[in-house]
């Protein structure tokens, strides 16, 4: 039967719902007449311009550096790295150049992708006086695709690695990673961006190089040319192969971008804001706020993709972003609905042998949240009482673009080659199961969403596409799982070098298995998690 406050909530929504009303100013609206698009179905976002363009890009610019219509037009008036003129710089700059122009569908792919998040790129750029060449940086990065994720571990737009963005102040937890949310992860690369042209003296090229390299191998090779009486600027440095090409293409876009046949090419990006900010006050479950909003739950991560899980994080950030139409939808709605639908609360009965990790890892939720959820001071759980969980309000496959449903996809995707679904065991690393089977690390890495220097845990699934026919079984089945998990109870006198000798296991293991219960001592009676290989025990 359906709570008061649900049903207080859907009339609240239906008597709000009728007095609704959507506005357009009448600058947007002469703006829209003007661009006359059309929208291709089943993508979101993508506008295709109709309308035959003047041959010469430039005709359309106006005196003011905010440009209304198209923002393509807006980004090139603002461009104000200088040009290079070195023979090696044109060579290395019409290397990049020559490629892009036999790809131009690779150029309209990105600039469709580019199209929620541009303006407020734009706009953030010219709030700081920085050059708008800038704007095109994620295109270099990541190809505009919010959700990349690179073999050097970095993520999002501007492909922020998690050592730099703990040292910009991007959150980063197991609901949310700021490096991948839009406005956090502009914030911090621009801010980025700004520190290292201070470090260099004012010169982009460099500042650029070590966004990509880091500033440290920026100023080995600024060295190393000093102690050679060589020239110091970008053009004349040893750096990395990666960031030798980096500076060029985004060189490369610029030049590319200043010909009127690229206007014309590129689907139609609207300048004005594409979003709204709208503030939760709180932790809300990612398919309500959708259903509040109207708008599907790809539209949501698309703007929203900071967020890991199936609900925006407990301690913030509480804010989404909104597309200008449906913003109004969420404002409203939010106002109407009670507190207990924000996030679902199941109750459950504790089982004996349930741990709070246990069932966090059940729910898709953290030992945290349940216990914020429930009052509790510690993790203890007693057999027959009755806990609140956290849990998602629908089937966890209809938050498409979540973590575990983007890794879904990812493991799931048709690749050439026979397919081996692994299930990871105690001692193995990217490197012993890719020499296994024949691989490199960062292939078996690449196939299941991570980096080649990312943690494997035990009991992990992966999956493995091997050109060996003969390899068409599980790791399951073509050799015996004889790792089993353990719960031990420190004795007085344990250390864990002799906790790890006694189950034939590393203390390094040791210490991953148990990261989150370690301290700078043992005591006795804490309970630690042991992964041991019983083959292993019985030879002893």
């Amino acid at each position: 039967m359906p709570s008061t406050s649900s049903i207080i909530y859907k009339l609240s929504n239906l008597i709000l719902s009728a007095f609704l009303v959507f506005s357009i100013s009448a600058q947007n609206l002469e703006s829209i007449e003007a661009e006359k698009p059309r929208f291709i179905e089943g993508i979101d976002y993508i506008v295709i311009d109709d309308k035959q363009t003047d041959n010469s890009a430039a005709h359309a610019l106006q005196s003011t550096s905010f440009i209304s219509g198209r923002i393509y037009d807006s980004l090139i008036y603002n461009f104000k790295l200088s040009q290079q003129t070195s023979s090696e710089a044109i060579k290395r700059i019409n290397s990049q150049y020559n490629w892009y122009k036999r790809h131009p569908e690779y150029l309209q792919r990105v600039w469709s992708r580019a199209n929620p998040y541009m303006y407020h790129i734009t706009q953030e750029l010219q709030k700081r006086n920085l050059p708008m060449e800038l704007a095109l940086l994620p295109i270099v990065e990541s190809a505009f695709d919010a959700f990349a994720y690179s073999h050097g571990r970095a993520a999002g737009l501007w492909q922020i690695i998690p050592g730099t963005g703990k040292y910009l102040g991007v959150k980063q937890n197991w609901w949310y990673d700021g490096r991948r949310d839009v406005l956090d992860s502009t914030n911090a690369a621009l801010n980025y961006l700004e520190s290292l042209n201070r470090e260099f003296n004012g010169d982009w090229m460099l500042a650029i190089a070590a966004y990509n390299s880091g500033a440290g191998n920026v100023r080995k090779g600024i060295r190393r040319n000093k102690r050679k009486n060589l020239p110091t600027d970008f053009w004349s440095l040893q750096l990395p192969k990666e960031t030798e090409a980096y500076v060029p293409k985004l060189l490369a876009l610029k030049k590319l971008y200043q010909e009127h046949t690229t206007r014309d090419l590129l689907p139609a990006i609207a300048n004005g804001p594409h979003f709204q900010v709208v503030e939760t006050g709180s932790q809300i479950d990612l398919a309500t706020a959708a259903e509040l909003a109207d708008i599907d739950i790809n539209t949501l991560y698309q703007l929203n993709p900071g967020f890991n899980h199936w609900a925006t994080a407990p301690k913030g950030p509480h804010r989404l972003l909104i597309p200008n139409a449906q913003a109004n939808n969420l404002r409203l709605g939010l106002k109407s609905l009670p507190d207990d639908l924000r996030i679902k609360l199941a109750r459950y009965k504790i089982k004996p042998g349930d741990s709070i990790g246990l069932l966090a890892r059940r729910n898709q939720t953290t030992i945290q949240a349940i216990r914020q959820a429930n009052g509790m001071q510690n993790n203890n759980l007693r057999a027959g009482k009755y806990l609140l969980i956290p849990q998602a309000s629908t089937n966890l496959t209809a938050y498409t673009k979540s973590k575990d449903s983007r890794l879904t996809s990812l493991q799931s995707r048709s690749r050439n080659g026979n397919k081996v679904n692994y299930q990871v065991r105690s001692g193995d690393s990217f490197w012993t199961i890719a020499k296994r089977y024949g691989v490199s690390s960062r292939q078996v890495a690449t196939w299941n969403g991570m980096a080649p220097r990312d943690t494997l845990s035990v009991g992990q699934n992966l999956v493995i596409w091997t050109k060996d026919k003969n390899t068409n079984f599980s790791s399951q089945n073509s050799v015996p799982n004889t790792t089993k998990r353990i719960r031990y109870t420190v004795r007085r006198g344990d250390t864990l070098s002799g906790i790890a000798q006694k189950f034939k296991v590393k203390t390094s293991q040791l210490k991953e298995w148990n990261r989150s219960k370690l301290k700078k001592y043992l005591s006795p009676g804490q309970v630690l998690t042991i992964m041991v290989d019983v083959r292993k025990q019985s030879a002893s």
